[in-house]
């Protein structure tokens, strides 16, 4: 039975399991509220049962999709309780409960395929000031918006940076996004054009990489080709410029390859370091200029991307 759901909805058995989890948690609250309300509604026989359905029928989406946000499953449910009303209303829609998994398409859609806004999507494990910046950037912009924030870490501070803008989140599993479909299909399904690296941990998965040339963008904490590659972020970054001696360091703006901070660079700053530099005052310096030029470059890369296509 379980493997006929897996082949209907296409997730893999992690997923299957917590998309059960929500029904089922989901189904527990409407059985609750529905309960309570109930309690309140004076009439009993035939009109207490046809109330009752009602009720049910009313309340139950509403908690699933309460359920499904924490669970980071809405936009699965999002889409079969589309479905559903689809259904009901004789307006069936191209919409898929679950990604294609086997969509042949792995091209991002270009800018004479897809009408404005451009979508991008911001990957990211920390905090999410880079992401902020990015979100405040593009908060109104006639012709790019954040369509959604994707984090490998569930209480990572950038899915509150996302909620602060209203902009859809998604979290990520190990499994999947190395040995599975790297959720390309989910990517596409939304329309996302181009992914924006803000402090993801992660390395990119060929297949991502292949599904988005040139248009994914990572920021490096230093000046590449130096200190960069596995291992290489955050204040571990800064220790090995402070070590080394460096006089200067500063951040990159780069396109994404197969390999770790290797991509064709975009874009550079530098900042001095002083005489009893340490790293975490040579981290701020590193932010300030992250927070200045990130937004604005990439912005710039987008549309340069979109002229060459058109």
């Amino acid at each position: 039975m379980f493997q006929k759901f897996q082949e209907k909805w296409k997730v893999g058995p992690v997923q299957l399991f917590i998309i059960l989890l929500t029904f089922a948690l989901g189904g527990t609250l409407t059985g609750m509220i529905g309960r309570r309300i109930m309690n309140l509604i004076p009439v009993d026989g035939i009109v207490w049962v046809i109330i009752y359905i009602i009720v049910m029928t009313l309340i139950w989406p509403l908690m699933v999709i309460l359920v499904s946000i924490p669970m980071g499953q809405f936009i699965f449910f999002r889409n079969y309780l589309a479905r559903i009303a689809a259904r009901f209303t004789g307006k069936q829609k191209n919409l898929p409960v679950s990604p294609n998994l086997n969509s042949p398409s792995t091209q991002a859609p270009s800018s004479t395929e897809k009408s404005s806004p451009v979508n991008l999507a911001i990957f990211a494990s920390g905090t999410g000031t880079n992401a902020r910046k990015i979100l405040e950037h593009f908060s109104k912009h006639p012709g790019i918006k954040v369509a959604l924030v994707v984090s490998n870490k569930p209480a990572a501070g950038v899915l509150d940076v996302a909620k602060d803008f209203g902009v859809p989140t998604f979290l990520i599993e190990k499994e999947e996004f190395f040995r599975g479909h790297s959720y390309i299909p989910l990517l596409k399904e939304i329309g996302i054009d181009f992914i924006i690296l803000a402090g993801f941990l992660w390395k990119i998965p060929p297949a991502l990489v292949a599904a988005y040339p040139s248009r994914m963008i990572n920021i490096h904490p230093a000046l590449l080709p130096k200190y960069g590659g596995k291992g290489m972020y955050g204040k571990f970054v800064h220790e090995a410029v402070i070590a080394a001696g460096e006089q200067e360091s500063g951040i990159t703006i780069h396109y994404v390859d197969e390999q770790y901070d290797h991509g064709a660079t975009i874009f550079q700053a530098t900042c001095r370091v002083e005489d009893g530099e340490t790293p975490e005052t040579l981290a701020e310096k590193i932010h300030a200029l992250e927070h200045a030029h990130f937004p604005r470059v990439v912005e710039e890369a987008i549309l340069s991307q979109l002229v060459k296509n058109h």
